[in-house]
């Protein structure tokens, strides 16, 4: 058994993190948060202020933290793991490069996974892109990234991994265009970027690559973020009792 506990719970991860620990009998939550109250019972769980974090984590002393919040939150859920020696799985995006450097300086007391998508059908998209990036040297890339109309960051973190993922391939690629207006002609250096905001939509990425006469599309679409909440998951169980430093999603697929 082993005993996690969640923060931003009443958050849209944070619910489906909870709902999906319910149904795993290898999985206790010792604990869950909120930054603001919570009346209700969520999947069972009593859900506490996150004012307690440091308390709770000395109280319960679970093997991991899965957090699904915000850059602010997340890096103080990080630094209250690293001092209690507590692993921590994060799927929150929106980091600045301090933000980055602080969550790694965790990693350096504590286990920590950091991933901008858990579903193993990104990992595989992120896989065929760089192999479609590699065999296309010439073609002109695109990338369109679609979310529900809270998401506040943009582009989406899994964007933003995708596209560090076609310039490591294509070091001729320096330049990313986020949409245009106006006369705006296509540089040979760039990739555009497109990101969209509309209903639910748990989220879709698509990567075109256009050379001369033909293109190839390669997309993901999430049809519930209940995939992101076992993934993560999966990432908890694999994470417990493991040693302190920086962790990967791909890890976890091929352990």
């Amino acid at each position: 058994m082993i005993e996690i506990a969640v923060t931003g719970a009443a958050g849209r991860m944070g619910r489906e993190v909870l709902a999906a620990a319910a149904d795993r009998e290898e999985i206790d939550v010792a604990f869950a948060v909120n930054r603001t109250p919570v009346d209700e019972l969520i999947s069972g769980v009593v859900v506490e202020s996150s004012d307690n974090f440091d308390e709770l984590l000395a109280e319960y002393e679970p093997a991991v933290v899965v957090d699904f919040t915000g850059p602010e939150s997340a890096l103080a859920y990080a630094e209250a793991c690293a001092d209690h020696g507590v692993a921590l799985v994060t799927g929150t995006t929106g980091f600045d490069d301090d933000g980055l450097n602080a969550l790694e300086s965790a990693s350096e007391s504590t286990a920590v996974l950091k991933a901008s998508n858990f579903s193993r059908g990104v990992a595989a998209l992120r896989l065929a892109v760089r192999e479609a990036t590699a065999a296309l040297p010439d073609a002109d890339i695109e990338l369109t990234e679609t979310h529900h109309n809270a998401k506040r960051d943009a582009p989406s973190g899994t964007a933003k991994t995708l596209l560090d993922d076609i310039e490591d391939v294509r070091d001729d690629l320096s330049e990313r265009v986020h949409g245009r207006e106006g006369e705006a002609p296509r540089s040979e250096d760039e990739i555009g970027v497109h990101a969209r905001r509309a209903g639910d939509i748990a989220g879709e990425h698509e990567v075109l690559l256009g050379g001369s006469n033909e293109t190839l599309s390669l997309t993901h679409r999430a049809g519930d973020r209940s995939i992101f909440a076992e993934g993560a998951l999966d990432a908890a169980e694999w994470l417990a009792g493991r040693d302190a430093g920086w962790y990967d999603f791909f890890e976890v697929i091929e352990g």
